[in-house]
């Protein structure tokens, strides 16, 4: 909008220019102004002819006067404050009492500046307040029976300047008001749509995060579950193989620990993969089945609960079988997952008391292992689970230790290994390094999927903790993980 009322892109109700002719918003506005201009041109007409009469001047005259003035209202959209020039030119004449009410109307319903529209609405007080008196004087003068007070001509002529002047503007004023209100609430409305699929697609990016975060969890769950199992299983086997021949009773048991693990290892696939089924069609009926690890971890729990059990019971028929298949169950026991708010079967994972068992478990495939544990840091008192520490630290120590030395299955056969348990003072360091991998040892050909060092780093990481690997000087392998105590808090006993 310029200063002269001009409306650059909307015309004077606020909508956008060129959807109807010329500068009309639409089509049935551009045919009301049109009968508005043809009405204003009558009157003006008629009463320029009028005006021409009383004033001695010729009637042609003020009827093109007229015929200039009414048509104005063409321009009231685009131009309202020359609208109001006009009728208030002309008012002197007597004319233009539709221009000049249709006139105020649109300039105070426009977006010209408020302040031009008071000085042009006082204006057009003024002048119809002093052309109403000097009629009404004349009027008054040519009557000889009437003597009105002298506070009645001034007084009719402020009455009717008000009543041809405030109804319009005030009209116009509301109706701007209440554009402005509309538009305010479909701007709002507007902005509170673009807000809600800004966070629609935020939640979708949030969901698909939350989904790929679960495909790692129950990936690394399975491969603590399965891994560390499977891989003794080929070390075993790969002594079957070379002692079949020189001892049978060895490769007996050798055997029957084999089929033992493999049975356990596939009872525990079968679980793990129906809470897995049992999950994905929950989610399909819109639950969510973020609980997906954590179960998982509690299958794997009970199954290293079950080992362990059976450890400490061994069969007279088979004493040493019965121990390492117990000793390769407790590798598995108690895979939660290694985020917060597992819940309950953060009581049934792996602790610090296991250590002594799963390394049994690698003596057992063959493998020198040396465990010392630093108690030079007085440690806290263990509860009733034989827990020192809170369950997540004491599961995350076991699978490093765990991953540890199934690597040195994988990568280093027939190596020395160590492990060293450190209890400081508000943190517990671990740490698993291997010699060289010796000449004579037999590569029992196991795969890698790289994703080990992946895990344990994440583990330790999302406590808080440092984690540290790679080779040593003298041709091995070095694993190191310091997690701190007082981030976590203990299990209550």
């Amino acid at each position: 909008m310029t200063a002269t009322g001009a409306s650059e892109g909307v015309g004077a109700r606020g909508a956008p220019v060129g959807n109807g002719p010329w500068w009309w918003a639409r089509r049935r506005s551009a045919v009301l102004d049109v009968f508005l201009a043809v009405a204003s041109a009558v009157e003006c007409v008629v009463e320029g002819a009028n005006f021409a009469h009383e004033a001695q001047v010729p009637e042609l005259l003020g009827m093109l006067l007229g015929l200039l003035a009414g048509p104005v209202l063409l321009v009231r959209r685009r131009w309202p404050v020359v609208v109001v020039l006009v009728s208030i030119a002309v008012m002197p004449a007597e004319m233009g009492g539709l221009l000049s009410v249709v006139g105020l109307y649109t300039l105070a319903a426009s977006d010209v500046p408020r302040r031009i529209t008071g000085l042009l609405a006082g204006m057009t007080v003024v002048g119809t307040l002093v052309t109403t008196f000097l009629t009404l004087r004349e009027d008054v003068a040519t009557q000889q029976d009437f003597h009105p007070p002298m506070w009645f001509v001034p007084l009719m002529a402020l009455a009717v300047g008000l009543v041809l002047t405030a109804p319009p503007v005030l009209w116009g004023l509301y109706i701007a008001a209440r554009r402005r209100l509309v538009e305010s609430l479909r701007e709002r409305a507007d902005g509170l749509e673009r807000e809600l699929s800004l966070l629609a697609d935020r939640a979708e990016e949030r969901a698909e995060w939350a989904r790929n975060e679960e495909r790692t969890r129950i990936a690394r769950e399975m491969h603590d579950v399965v891994a560390h199992r499977v891989s003794l299983m080929v070390v075993h086997a790969a002594a079957l193989q070379a002692v079949a021949l020189k001892d049978p009773e060895k490769a007996s048991k050798n055997a029957g620990l084999v089929g033992d693990m493999g049975r356990q290892a596939l009872t525990e696939l079968r679980e793990m993969l129906g809470v897995l089924r049992t999950a994905d069609g929950a989610s399909g009926r819109g639950t969510a089945a973020s609980g997906a690890p954590e179960r998982l971890a509690a299958v794997a729990s009970r199954a290293g609960a079950k080992a362990t059990v059976q450890a400490r019971v061994p069969e007279p028929s088979a004493e040493g079988a019965s121990a390492a298949s117990s000793s390769a169950g407790s590798s598995v026991a108690g895979a939660e997952s290694s985020v917060p708010g597992a819940g309950d079967t953060d009581a049934e994972g792996p602790c610090l008391t296991e250590l002594a068992d799963l390394v049994g478990q690698s003596r057992a495939a063959g493998m020198v292992v040396e465990l010392m544990v630093d108690e030079s840091a007085e440690g806290e008192a263990a509860d009733v689970d034989g827990r020192r520490y809170a369950a997540r630290v004491e599961r995350t120590v076991y699978r490093v230790v765990q991953e540890a030395l199934t690597n040195v299955h994988k990568h280093a056969p027939g190596a020395r290994a160590r492990v060293r348990l450190a209890h400081r003072d508000g943190e517990l360091a671990v740490q698993v390094e291997n010699g060289p991998c010796e000449g004579g040892a037999a590569d029992a050909g196991l795969p890698s999927g790289g994703n080990g060092l992946v895990g344990m780093r994440e583990r330790v990481t999302a406590l808080g903790g440092v984690f540290v690997s790679g080779p040593t000087e003298a041709g091995g392998f070095r694993v190191s993980a310091v997690l701190p105590l007082g981030a976590v808090s203990r299990v209550a006993g």
